[in-house]
């Protein structure tokens, strides 16, 4: 069974997001996903099944648990898929989820772009000890699909946060949290960190999925609908994103940084 490593929105190797894609057709046990998504250790690892009529299933683990949507494995599949000769470039790449159909296309940039659900964001108090974890000083928080979505005045404050990981990994109720402010850096809009302790991943690299509720975010305050974006972790990742009705176009590059095969 072929694995590889691929690292998601950026355009050069070692940055961005790495994500590890399994071309596992036919494989359902998820107890097999989960102890080889632990066994990678990477934020996720993606599963892609062909269904046989030019679509496929895909399924996403980090190393502690399965979740709904994932941007960057998303994308990392979609090149996969393309880098291998699985699928034609010109032709787009539905992805069966469990967050609804999922659609990849290849622009002539070189980018990808993908088609996500919006997630939106309401006004919501963080939950007891998140702000004092996070060390954070908010002008707003509010709620998605993704976690609470915490906006800092600069982007200065986003990196300069130093979470308590271990005091977010305790507390009793889920604390995933994207944290962001308006660019400082030029040529971005917005910058943003994640964190996801509870999910077996304290900081995500870049995370495409948290950008549908940055995307429904910035375009409340700001009214505009088409963003570039700057994820300020260590590796870092551009992410574009453009908001259309209830639907986001995430958009960014990937790079395969290696190829193997599974021996158990």
């Amino acid at each position: 069974m072929r694995i590889f490593t691929v690292d998601a929105f950026t355009g050069k190797p070692f940055s961005g997001n790495p994500a590890a894609v399994c071309l596992a057709d036919g494989v359902t046990d998820a107890v097999w996903m989960q102890d080889v998504a632990r066994e990678m250790n990477l934020s996720e690892t993606a599963y892609v099944s062909s269904r046989g009529d030019g679509s496929y299933d895909l399924r996403w683990f980090t190393p502690g648990l399965e979740v709904d949507l994932c941007g960057h494995a998303t994308l990392a599949s979609a090149h996969v898929l393309w880098e291998e000769g699985l699928k034609q470039q010109e032709d787009a790449i539905v992805f069966h989820t469990r967050s609804g159909g999922l659609t990849c296309k290849l622009l002539h940039s070189g980018r990808i772009e993908m088609d996500f659900p919006v997630t939106p964001v309401e006004e919501a108090t963080p939950p007891p000890g998140l702000l004092e974890a996070l060390g954070a000083d908010p002008k707003f928080v509010g709620l998605s699909a993704v976690g609470y979505v915490i906006e800092l005045p600069t982007e200065s404050d986003v990196r300069a946060l130093r979470p308590d990981f271990a005091a977010m990994r305790d507390m009793t109720e889920d604390s995933w949290a994207v944290v962001t402010a308006p660019a400082e850096t030029g040529g971005f809009d917005f910058v943003s960190r994640f964190f996801a302790p509870q999910g077996g991943v304290d900081e995500d690299p870049v995370t495409g999925s948290a950008h549908c509720a940055l995307a429904h975010f910035w375009s409340q305050k700001t009214g505009r609908t088409a963003f570039r974006a700057y994820q300020c972790s260590k590796r870092g990742g551009v992410v574009f994103a453009e908001l259309v009705g209830d639907r986001v176009k995430l958009g960014g590059q990937a790079v395969t940084v290696s190829k193997g095969e599974l021996l158990a």
